[in-house]
């Protein structure tokens, strides 16, 4: 990092599926906050070795466990550091990782940015996870599917980690409303935003 590393900071969402994730990230990027988006990582590379995604998102989950077998758990991580640099170097101060998933990928974030990044965990009780990912437009998913889901994602990549060990947690047990308003505070409250 150069001299005016002190002035980057960084916010990494995480979360389980359902949990508001995609809302915390949209509220940031409206405000003109650049992303990196890990899932783009993830869909490029599946471009580049031509396998089609899937609308019930199967082959994206398949191809991201296998990848990371095949290339190593931190396959994803560096080429997001590397997007985050580039943002850097282009005058970005702050910047919103979305898809920070597994343990391995914080610590390998944690000590790219020891002090530049902040951990956000948007928690959601399962039940209501489950209620809103079956009625959402994009990708629904039945109660059984959400559950195999959340046992994939924290056997196979590690996720409750970086839930566990985030610096701060919002609850998106409420509106949408109630969640943006919370999780504004917070961003103003650690001064990521105005």
């Amino acid at each position: 990092m150069d001299k005016d590393s002190k002035d980057i900071k960084i916010v990494a969402v995480v979360g389980m599926c359902g949990s508001g994730k995609s809302t915390a990230i949209e509220y940031l990027t409206e405000r003109g906050i650049p992303k990196v988006y890990f899932g783009g990582i993830i869909y490029k590379a599946m471009e580049e070795a031509g396998i089609p995604r899937t609308e019930d998102g199967e082959s994206e989950k398949k191809f991201r466990e296998e990848i990371r077998q095949k290339e190593g758990k931190d396959f994803v991580v560096l080429r997001a550091i590397r997007e985050a640099k580039k943002l850097i170097e282009a005058g970005q101060k702050h910047i919103v990782l979305d898809g920070l998933y597994s343990w391995t990928e914080y610590k390998i974030l944690r000590k790219e940015w020891p002090t530049e990044m902040t951990v956000i965990a948007i928690v959601t009780p399962k039940a209501l996870r489950r209620k809103r990912i079956a009625e959402r437009p994009d990708r629904p998913f039945d109660a059984q599917a959400v559950a195999e889901r959340d046992r994939a994602e924290i056997e196979n990549l590690e996720k409750g980690g970086p839930i566990a060990i985030a610096d701060y947690y919002v609850d998106n047990s409420g509106t949408v409303e109630e969640f943006r308003e919370a999780f504004g505070k917070l961003m103003k409250d650690i001064h990521f935003i105005n």
